[in-house]
């Protein structure tokens, strides 16, 4: 048997992924599922992640826990402290995505926006396709000063990065499935 530092089970996802427990994950789905059963701003969806985090650490048995057994233990935790309601709602997708803008720019090389774009492009389709909810998209000065070829902020670099977050937001709202789909760009 293996034994993770953390005590925490990895979570299978339903493509047949496994990786960490991501708390800030739970969290947010717990966010979303109180908004949708009327509460806008629930303050317990950290503590009932908390809760569940320790239960899964303390308790259970296996190294792997699949999403609709981790939905399973949430929905009990919220049961049980009388928010059956938010359960009803709780859907947890898939755990949420970083995107290195700086790293798709190192790839592209220098002043080949085209590139850029075409690469920024196969990465938002191929998460969204896999069915991230959250993307946080990072890196995004570094980027626009190294597709600039500049070590200092210009005009063009302003231009640039304008264009990059109107390219990630025009990507990321032609789901065809019409999922809920959280970007942040920074």
């Amino acid at each position: 048997m293996i034994a993770f530092a953390d005590g925490m089970p990895l979570v299978q996802l339903d493509d047949g992924r496994a990786v960490a427990f991501q708390r800030e994950w739970i969290v947010r789905a717990l966010a979303r599922a109180a908004f949708k059963a009327g509460f806008s701003k629930w303050w317990l969806a950290a503590h009932v992640t908390e809760s569940v985090a320790l239960s899964l650490a303390a308790y259970y048995q296996g190294n792997v826990i699949s999403v609709p057994r981790l939905t399973e233990r949430i929905r009990d935790a919220l049961q049980a402290i009388g928010y059956s309601e938010i359960g009803r709602h709780l859907a947890l997708g898939m755990p949420g995505e970083r995107l290195d803008l700086a790293v798709l720019a190192r790839e592209a090389g220098a002043g080949y926006e085209l590139a850029f774009f075409n690469r920024l492009r196969e990465q938002l389709r191929s998460l969204i396709g896999a069915g991230t909810t959250e993307v946080d998209v990072v890196g995004l000065a570094p980027c626009v000063k190294q597709l600039r070829s500049r070590k200092s902020w210009s005009r063009s670099c302003e231009a640039l990065q304008e264009e990059i977050v109107s390219f990630v937001r025009t990507q990321t709202a032609a789901d065809p499935a019409k999922r809920e789909l959280s970007v942040q760009v920074r």
